[in-house]
């Protein structure tokens, strides 16, 4: 990864240690490596690494792909069609070619994001979590890029890149969606509460509970039990935030144990998947 320019942003350091880690989840595959399904419907090994490719590119200012004229069952919107775009142009590419293509990429990336201005990086302007610092921007392309490469590693039994700033950021943001899944997607009765017990290295507990039609965070108490306790570790937890198992699969192969109001528990793993 580049080294070449000063970076003044810390996440741009966090950005080039998951580019770095995604590279070695990928050197010297073989040609059925890279064909290798994942956990994304419809994506190879090879496919994960197109995409990450694509969105560094458009940002870049790259031109994009042709449009494709049909898209195929796994992509659900507007946003996946122009992801598919830039991961079937790299269908027919041999990987080492596509590995290749994505460090040079990602150099002119962390080339372009340490030249940038101070001001730029406070410019508020569209996100994934809506109009956001482009900082805060960047934050999330760290947590996605560390799901892909997480993806990358499970299809291909490769395992690591684990407890290090991709998957704190990937655990900080499930903390913090959780309590738009209990009050928005759920939506309990007030005085209601789920406690994550979220084990690992990087585990937390948190409670979200609702009053007034509302779930906000809330401290931990041993004398008021929650509704609903939900243990897992954080490998489950982000998986479950970021779609990639199934609640039912999760639950039937003991990595979810779901305390007190079953129902309730039932209901928030199956409301728990955000991601894009």
């Amino acid at each position: 990864m580049s080294t070449r320019a000063t970076r003044s942003e810390p996440v741009v350091d966090r950005l080039a240690q998951v580019w770095a880690s995604v590279m070695t989840a990928c050197e010297q595959l073989d040609a059925d490596q890279w064909e290798r399904p994942t956990d994304c419907p419809g994506w190879t090994v090879k496919d994960h690494l197109s995409h990450l490719i694509g969105t560094e590119r458009a940002l870049l200012g790259d031109p994009p792909p042709p449009e494709l004229e049909t898209s195929p069952t796994h992509v659900a919107n507007a946003f996946g069609a122009i992801n598919e775009a830039w991961v079937e142009a790299r269908r027919s590419v041999p990987g080492a070619e596509v590995l290749a293509e994505f460090v040079e990429t990602t150099n002119r990336r962390i080339d372009a994001l340490s030249a940038m201005p101070a001001e730029k990086w406070d410019e508020v302007g569209w996100s994934p979590v809506g109009q956001a610092p482009y900082r805060e921007f960047m934050d999330t392309r760290v947590l996605d890029c560390w799901a892909h490469e997480q993806d990358i590693r499970r299809a291909l039994d490769r395992p690591g890149g684990r407890n290090g700033v991709g998957e704190a950021a990937a655990l900080d943001r499930c903390e913090q969606t959780m309590p738009y899944v209990v009050g928005k997607r759920v939506a309990p009765p007030d005085g209601s509460s789920v406690l994550f017990a979220v084990t690992g290295v990087m585990g937390r507990h948190f409670v979200v509970t609702m009053d007034g039609g509302r779930a906000s965070p809330a401290p931990e108490s041993p004398d008021q039990p929650p509704t609903v306790r939900l243990s897992m570790d954080q490998e489950a937890f982000w998986r479950l935030g970021f779609g990639r198992v199934a609640p039912a699969e999760a639950l039937a192969t003991g990595q979810v144990l779901v305390e007190g109001d079953t129902a309730l528990g039932q209901r928030v793993l199956e409301s728990m998947a955000f991601m894009i």
